[in-house]
């Protein structure tokens, strides 16, 4: 419990020094020209609402300070920093608030990383928090003493959380090699065949944006496909119109292959449903003909040699993108029988579901640790700790 006695609050323009005159933005193109041709020792962090975005040739800040976002921080995600510190020769932007605590920089950065921002800030889709309402934020100044104290404490337990949640990870990292080994061996000494020869054809989505609507078809996007699978929630639509003026060959039907070929290209989903719905030009649809299965294709596209095909025959350089006629003469593991083929696919799909399962368990565990951190910073500031 909190003694009264010796904790105190007041306003974290008493608490803190605010130095937002310190903060001044640059754009990307004026700092990559100010950085061209410079080496690293000539460079400083130039820093933004939740943290480094890029470097510049010069430096207005320098020592300890915290920084809280302005805008563009996720004030209303309690599992989300909203503060952190910075140090040494730095450059902060017009997003982040500059602060200085006056009495213990952790123990304040801590403790608006715990705040609920919850009417304190305004906006829909990007939140702002202004400077007068910033210094409103009540902020509990006990002794000196006691804020190390918990700062210790927070950082005792949060390093004992690391530990746990970095094996976490390695048991992921882990999961994905077993992922491609399976996948390695299943398909090990078998031909190859283009991916026109087993499709009936191979296709991307309208080039052109279409015109969304509030309801109608759902129109798919790169960002709706997640671990191999579609999104629903979220998605643009589409009106009837645009969506029956379509091409057969753009309109997804149960039993055919969709793959990413933008950005985070090589990532195949099957449509084994019945649901109508078109997509962006960032996705293929794969229709496989008579000589292969949808299942084994599906997995057939996630052999490790077909993605390093895709990776080193991709374009661009901000986006990697496989265009079709790469696409197209990808070489990947076949086999005629269909019953062999089937017998592939399932034998993959055994091995793989075991994997699933213990990678739901490993993220419900990360999900979990997020939320032990939130409540160590909550028990913190109510004198639990």
């Amino acid at each position: 419990m909190i003694d009264n006695s010796i904790w105190k609050y007041e306003p974290l323009s008493n608490a803190a020094e605010i130095c937002d005159n310190l903060r001044k933005p640059v754009n990307s193109k004026e700092r990559s020209a100010r950085i061209e041709g410079k080496k690293a020792s000539e460079l400083f962090p130039y820093y933004g609402a939740t943290g480094q975005v890029g470097f510049i040739d010069d430096y207005i800040t320098d020592g300890e300070y915290v920084l809280l976002g302005e805008d563009g921080a996720p004030f209303l995600n309690p599992f989300a920093s909203k503060a952190y510190i910075i140090s040494g020769k730095t450059w902060v932007n017009n997003h982040a608030h500059i602060l200085r605590s006056k009495t213990n920089n952790k123990f304040l950065c801590y403790y608006l990383n715990a705040f609920d921002y919850k009417g304190y800030v305004s906006g829909t889709t990007r939140y702002k928090l202004t400077q007068a309402e910033m210094k409103r934020i009540m902020v509990p100044v006990p002794p000196l003493e006691e804020q190390a104290r918990i700062v210790a404490r927070i950082e005792e337990l949060f390093s004992q959380l690391e530990s746990g949640v970095e094996t976490l990870k390695q048991t992921k990292e882990q999961l994905a090699v077993y992922r491609q080994a399976v996948l390695k061996e299943a398909f090990d000494s078998l031909e190859t065949v283009t991916v026109d020869s087993i499709c009936t054809h191979v296709t991307d989505g309208d080039h052109q944006p279409p015109p969304k609507a509030e309801k109608g078809v759902p129109f798919i996007m790169i960002s709706n496909i997640e671990n191999k699978t579609i999104n629903w929630n979220g998605t643009a639509f589409v009106g009837e119109e645009y969506y029956n003026a379509l091409n057969d060959k753009r309109c997804p039907k149960r039993g055919d292959v969709l793959y990413t070929v933008t950005g985070s290209f090589g990532i195949p989903v099957m449509v084994d449903f019945d649901k109508r719905f078109c997509f962006q030009r960032h996705i293929a649809l794969l229709r496989p003909n008579e000589s292969i299965t949808q299942k084994y294709l599906f997995y057939a596209l996630q052999e490790p040699s077909v993605y390093i095909q895709a990776r080193d025959q991709a374009t661009g350089t901000a986006q990697k993108t496989v265009g079709l006629a790469i696409l197209r003469r990808l070489n990947i593991p076949y086999i005629k029988s269909i019953k062999k083929q089937e017998q592939i696919a399932a034998k993959i799909e055994a091995s793989l579901s075991v994997c699933d399962q213990i990678e739901q368990t490993v993220d419900a565990a990360l999900q979990q640790a997020e939320a032990l951190r939130q409540s160590i910073l909550k028990k913190a500031f109510e004198g639990g700790l």
